[in-house]
């Protein structure tokens, strides 16, 4: 269930950190982070994309209230939901890269299917 790891932060700076990756990797397709973050990430991507997936108002307008920037969440609606539209979940991808040089976090790198 999404939203059950704390990562270290107050609730709205894990809201607005969470909203800021989702956004980053829905423009870019794949982005490094640690395993933790990347579980959680994974867990509201899937969800904004079967949001999505919808074509509807009112999913068109939780996917826009979501995605920090208008670009990407048109994107997502016009161009990455309809991809998926025969796929019941599992559009993203963790990859495990090792750990992290300086404080030895284990990293991992995310990205859609």
């Amino acid at each position: 269930m999404p939203g059950t790891r704390k990562l270290g932060r107050t609730s709205d700076s894990r809201a607005a950190m969470l909203r800021a990756m989702v956004t980053f990797l829905l423009e870019n397709g794949k982005i490094e982070t640690t395993v933790t973050r990347a579980k959680e990430v994974k867990a509201m991507t899937d969800r904004i994309i079967t949001k999505a997936k919808l074509d509807n108002l009112h999913s068109k307008r939780q996917v826009y209230s979501y995605i920090t920037k208008e670009s990407v969440a048109k994107k997502t609606i016009d161009e990455i939901a309809p991809k998926y539209m025969d796929r019941n979940g599992g559009y993203t991808r963790i990859i495990k890269t090792g750990p992290r040089r300086g404080d030895a976090a284990e990293m991992a790198i995310i990205e859609l299917v």
